[in-house]
């Protein structure tokens, strides 16, 4: 499989063993970066375990998304040099912190105004859980609002596509790209809305303890509550089954929010950067491994 995110003015592609990130630079070349991959897990494969491989992916995943909008921010002239390992370190920690007020302290704490209705801890947690899925909704939605951000959303549109016609073994070219959806099962908005929701279950069985415990508690979890994410969206991914499909479905929907309609020249940008992380084989076989027509992409293209 193969996955990607969305960077300024770019996509960030991640295949077996490669990543690599096209952006389209001031002039309207499109300037690609290659990097290989070496995951934490390849030298200690019991990470590779269900449940574990969640927050590795996670992590990883985080480290060189992070690297990715650095070099993108660069190459498209919004800044004049790449992060340093030490500020890129910096960046990762502080949204971190950001993400705990906003994400765990805000909610956790906002949930004590339900004690006028019922002091069960249970009722009380499943309160902080949907505050919790509110306020993502609710970033969710504004910063999709903002035309920088859209813009951002355009090409996270156009690597969903790109992606789409890959997986149906079509040529990748800007016609067939253009003619799949820009929703895909696989995405990261898919999977924090996973967390959301799991993490509402999983939390709500801790009991009502002091507000320092609880903030604690949420956050030793999170890998548990990543891992067990990360495999419902990989089975998804994998699945046919129309029950499997339909409970990924609200994921879907949200992606509405988070993608884009692309141009042409954003998929253009998105196919340089998959071909990039591509098997020599696969890119110089070209019509052997992609061998449905065009016609034929009418039976598996999403409206």
């Amino acid at each position: 499989m193969v996955g990607g995110q969305a960077v300024i003015e770019g996509v960030m592609m991640r295949g077996p063993g490669l990543t690599a990130t096209a952006v389209r630079d001031p002039q309207g070349a499109i300037q690609l970066e290659k990097k290989p991959v070496h995951s934490i897990s390849d030298r200690f494969p019991v990470l590779k375990k269900p449940m574990l491989r969640g927050s590795v992916s996670l992590v990883e995943s985080l480290v060189i998304g992070m690297r990715s909008l650095s070099y993108s921010a660069k190459m498209a002239g919004e800044e004049e040099e790449q992060l340093s390992d030490r500020e890129l370190a910096g960046t990762i920690v502080f949204a971190l912190v950001l993400a705990s007020v906003l994400f765990i302290a805000i909610p956790t704490g906002a949930a004590k105004l339900f004690h006028v209705v019922t002091e069960d801890p249970f009722f009380l947690n499943l309160m902080e859980g949907f505050l919790r899925l509110a306020i993502f909704l609710a970033y969710i939605w504004g910063i999709s609002r903002m035309k920088d951000i859209r813009r951002v959303f355009q090409y996270h549109g156009a690597e969903h596509k790109t992606i789409h016609c890959y997986e149906a073994g079509l040529p990748l070219t800007v016609e067939n790209v253009q003619r799949f959806s820009r929703l895909h099962p696989r995405c990261g908005t898919n999977f924090l809305l996973i967390v959301m929701l799991v993490s509402i279950f999983v939390f709500a069985f801790l009991g009502w303890p002091s507000l320092a415990e609880r903030i604690a508690s949420r956050i030793l979890l999170l890998p548990v509550v990543a891992g067990i994410s990360y495999e419902i969206i990989r089975f998804a991914g994998r699945s046919d089954n129309r029950l499997v499909q339909a409970a990924v479905r609200p994921g879907l929907w949200l992606q509405y929010l988070t993608t884009r309609p692309p141009e042409d020249e954003m998929v253009e940008v998105a196919i340089e950067s998959l071909k990039a992380v591509l098997p020599e084989e696969e890119i110089v076989a070209g019509s052997g491994e992609y061998r449905r027509t065009a016609e034929q992409a009418d039976e598996i293209a999403v409206p």
